[in-house]
This record gives C-alpha cells, structure tokens and sequence, in this order.
C-alpha cells in the first residue's frame, strides 16, 4: 500500500490504476486508500454524461475530450460500463472505446463496472473521482452505463448533468418518462445529420419551456451535435463553459460539493447500517421466526416492523 501511495505522489499511472481497483473491491483497504488520497483532492469540476444505451455517449465523450486537451485541461474520464456476469468486470474497456486518448499524459480513463448498482453508475465513482482529483485531474467526465429509467444518481455526483438523446425511438418521451428532463442542465440532440434530428430537438425545447424557471435561473439549453462528424462538440463546450459561470457567479459550486458530500456521507452511513442491522442475530433472528406468521396471515407485515424497530435503540 504505503508503495503504491508513494508512487501515486510520484504521479505513476499504474499505480493510480492499482488503487482504483483496491477501491472497486471496497473493504477496509479501500477506506484506507481514501484516508490518504481524499486530503489531497482540489475540487475537481465533474460532469455527468446520461441517457439511453446507443445515444453517442462514448463518442461523445471522446470528441470533447480532445477539444479539453487542446484548451490545456488535465481530464480524467471514468465510464461505467455493464458488468459481465462471469468476471463481475467492465464489459467494455477503456482500450476499446478510448485508446486514442490513452496514450496521452493529460488523460486519465477508467472504465468501472456497474456491479449491480440501478443508479448506471458504479458504486465507487465518488472514490475514482476523488483519486483522479487528487493525481491532478481538474476535469472529470462520468459516462454513466445507459440503462434507461434509472440514471439519476449522476445528478447528486456531477456539476453539470449532460443528457444525451438521439431522434430515434422517441428518446423525447422516454426522457420524459425517465425523469432525465429534471436532472439535465444541458440537452444534446446527437446525430444531428438524422431528418428528424431538428424536429425532435424543437420537442425537448418545448418540453423545458413548460418547466417554471425563474427570471435570472438557468434555463437548460437543446444543442444539436454529431459526435461521428465532430459537428457541434464547440457550441457545446460552449454551454458547459456558460453553466460554469453560471454556477461560479452565483457561489453555487461550493453548496453543491456539500450538497454531494452530504449525500455520499448520508448514503454510506445507511449502507454500513443496514448491514450492521441485518447481520444482528437478534434482528436476523426475529424476523426468521416471524416470517412464517406474515406469510399465513396471522401478522401483518407492520407489526413484525415494529417488532424489529423495538429491538434498534437510536437516542
């Protein structure tokens, strides 16, 4: 451990790489990891990549990056990607989507399985971030896995949420449905070169005009790209560049870190006692003996809670 540090200070990928992964497998060792590494972070400004599986995500992603690179800003990107059921690994790896991008000093990617996690991120994100805040990434992509429904977690680890549509299979109404048109501070309409690309971008605008935004609030803008073509990738760093400011004016980025940080606190806790609840063999134990009662009906499922809650002293 004490090496890998020692070479993490030295700004040694690899050894950045060997703590990502003590980190993914959690436990102790990772907590020991975050002891030394969190200090050391500087507050990196994150943005969050969603949407549905097949948007463009990835290319995205790619795209931006290298116009990143070329305004001289050191990135990190972290993908998740879907968790192979044999390994319990990444499915698809950062060689595959982001090998042109690897060998560059100014970029450091990931990929990170989901494991399981419903939010399309991996549960370690916040970790990954915070390591490739403290080797001096300022930037840090998140490319959320694109499971559809369940993509809002990004929101409570992101500065400026991206979602990512394309004007195939009314990805405008599934967004609805999703809830992504609440967390979206900025509204890509990819394959711009689709006929129906314009149309369906009009859609998503008339959508957010519907929400109540105050005078002086950020109104999330539509912006049309082909992340192929490379057309558009401009006008929307732009707009990141814009919701930055927006966010700085108003001394808004600090309350976010906090907003994140107390969310990320609040969410270990009740892993961790969740955990330390169930693994009680008082508790494990009533609720085996009562079970049986519930499933006949002779109990309802609210007595047997109360019976537990009886046996969890919180002053």
């Amino acid at each position: 451990m004490s090496e890998l540090l020692d070479g993490f200070e030295q700004g040694k990928v690899t050894s950045a790489a060997r703590l990502i992964t003590i980190l993914e497998n959690g436990g102790d060792e990772a907590e020991a990891v975050m002891e030394e590494i969190f200090p050391k972070t500087k507050g990196s400004y994150r943005i969050g990549f969603t949407g549905p599986p097949g948007a463009g995500k990835s290319s995205l992603v790619y795209g931006l990056s290298l116009i990143f690179r070329e305004e001289g800003r050191n990135i990190g990107i972290i993908a998740v990607d879907p968790t192979s059921p044999f390994s319990g690994g990444a499915l698809l790896g950062d060689r595959i989507r982001m090998q042109k991008l690897s060998s560059d000093p100014g970029v450091f990617v990931r990929s990170l399985a989901s494991r399981g996690s419903l939010g399309g991120i991996s549960n370690c994100t916040d970790e990954v971030a915070d390591l490739m805040d403290a080797f001096g990434k300022d930037l840090i992509l998140i490319e959320t896995v694109g499971v559809g429904q369940s993509e809002l977690e990004v929101a409570e680890k992101s500065h400026t949420v991206i979602v990512i549509l394309v004007p195939e299979s009314g990805d405008g109404i599934q967004a609805m449905k999703a809830g992504l048109m609440e967390i979206g501070d900025i509204f890509v309409m990819n394959k711009a070169d689709h006929p129906n690309a314009e149309h369906a971008a009009r859609d998503i605008e008339d959508t957010l005009r519907l929400k109540d935004v105050a005078e002086g609030e950020w109104r999330p803008p539509v912006v049309l790209t082909s992340a192929l073509e490379g057309t558009g990738l401009d006008d929307l760093v732009g707009r990141i560049a814009e919701h930055h400011d927006y966010l700085e004016s108003r001394d808004m980025i600090r309350g976010m870190r906090k907003r994140m940080l107390h969310s990320r606190v609040k969410g270990a806790f009740m892993d961790r006692m969740e955990n330390r609840l169930w693994n009680n063999s008082g508790i494990g134990g009533l609720m085996e003996r009562r079970i049986e009662e519930v499933y006949s009906g002779t109990m309802s499922p609210y007595q047997l809670v109360r019976e537990l809650e009886k046996l969890v002293r919180v002053e």
